[in-house]
């Protein structure tokens, strides 16, 4: 409703507005008492009587009403004017109305000039009012009326624009904190929508690095089968038994991503070295390729032993997919800048730089999370060897970069 109490958003200054308008109401009470029950019947006090009323009504309406399109803040405060003026001119007791309904002149003006033209116009009023009623400038009216009003409005003056520049710094305030918490709310909600993604990202790695690879081996072993029935009825078996062994390591893997979505794809237990020379022996048997294995036995960290045991299982996938190889090499290490380890082909091997896939990413992410890193080189010819280093304190540590 008002440039100074429409702005404040505090409570404490709300409740020192009610407190003032009650004052106010009072002391229109009490003038319109007096008016009625003490002054002597005559024009004069009819005369006060009808600025007093504009003054109540303009005030209530202006209190009821705030948006009312007649009896606008500006209006209220112009007839407060006018009535000042004409009580000063028809008595002396205007005093009290005019420090009482001082702070309205800032509580609507809308702006600290607006409020300072206002109380000025009322002060002018005020002054001219005593000088027209005291006929011309006595001495009484300069010690007196004069220096009282000039003290009066001038510390109004400076509560008045103390009082807009504290509204001032806490609309502020206001503002900023209603930005911060926005802002707030804004990051909460890109955290949620990136932790989901991360979630989405994570369990796309898990699924690709262990169901999806435990299906495409299913598929190249059941082909083999198949064509080997009448040929190779022994190694078909072996085949048959190797798909049905696979088929229940993607349904522990399933079950385990289901029950246990924060740590899926558990390694084996059993070092590290254990757990890849499976892996190995498995691959050996199903595709009957020679692999050289050289495996330290190294402790590890779980999360350490898991990215080890994917990446060996994703390359040996790309391997059985397009390498066209007859050797794969592997080689687990310590070194002292941490825990290293090589798988090398002699496959058709491949341009780096213009390859694409999901697998070759999900491995460089899952060792960036451990610190690590993933080298690949290859050459078309040339074979490919895989390289994944993870520093030395995240493998002891399992602590992730």
């Amino acid at each position: 409703m008002t440039a100074l109490a429409g702005a404040t958003p505090d409570a404490l200054w709300a409740t020192s507005l009610r407190r003032w308008n009650t004052v106010c109401w009072l002391l229109f009470a009490v003038m319109a008492v007096g008016l009625v029950a003490i002054d002597r019947p005559g024009e004069s006090k009819y005369v006060a009587l009808v600025l007093l009323g504009g003054v109540v009504l303009s005030y209530a309406v202006l209190d009821r009403f705030p948006a009312n399109p007649v009896v606008r803040p500006h209006v209220y405060l112009s007839v407060l004017v006018v009535a000042l003026g004409g009580l000063a001119y028809l008595r002396g007791n205007y005093a009290a109305l005019f420090m009482v309904t001082l702070p309205h002149y800032w509580m609507f003006g809308r702006t600290p000039k607006a409020s300072m033209v206002f109380l000025g116009l009322a002060t002018a009023a005020t002054l001219a009012a005593t000088v027209l009623r005291q006929d011309g400038w006595t001495v009484e009216f300069f010690t007196e009326t004069l220096v009282s009003t000039v003290l009066v409005v001038a510390v109004g003056a400076l509560i008045g624009l103390w009082a807009h520049s504290v509204v001032g710094q806490s609309a502020e305030r206001a503002r900023l904190i209603t930005e911060l918490e926005a802002t707030q709310a804004e990051l909460s909600e890109a955290h949620t929508r990136q932790g989901a993604a991360d979630e989405r990202e994570r369990m796309a790695r898990e699924i690709h690095d262990t169901l999806a690879q435990g299906f495409a081996s299913i598929i190249v072993l059941a082909e083999a089968a198949r064509a080997g029935l009448g040929s190779d009825p022994a190694r078909s078996a072996q085949q048959l038994r190797s798909i049905e062994s696979t088929a229940r390591e993607n349904l522990a893997e399933a079950r385990e991503l289901v029950g246990s979505p924060q740590r899926p794809g558990q390694a084996a237990a059993g070092s590290v070295a254990q757990t890849l020379r499976r892996t190995l022996d498995r691959f050996a048997e199903d595709t009957g390729l020679t692999v050289d294995a050289d495996l330290a036995d190294l402790e590890c960290d779980q999360q350490t032993r898991i990215a080890l045991l994917r990446c060996t299982q994703e390359s040996l996938a790309n391997v059985r997919k397009h390498a066209r190889a007859s050797t794969v090499g592997v080689v687990l290490a310590r070194q002292p800048y941490g825990v290293e380890l090589e798988i090398t082909d002699d496959g058709t091997g491949f341009v780096v730089e213009s390859s694409s896939g999901f697998g070759l990413d999900g491995m460089r992410k899952r060792l960036a999370e451990l610190g690590g890193r993933l080298t690949v080189t290859s050459s078309l010819g040339d074979g490919t060897r895989v390289l994944a280093l993870i520093p030395p304190a995240t493998a002891e540590s399992g602590v992730s970069a």
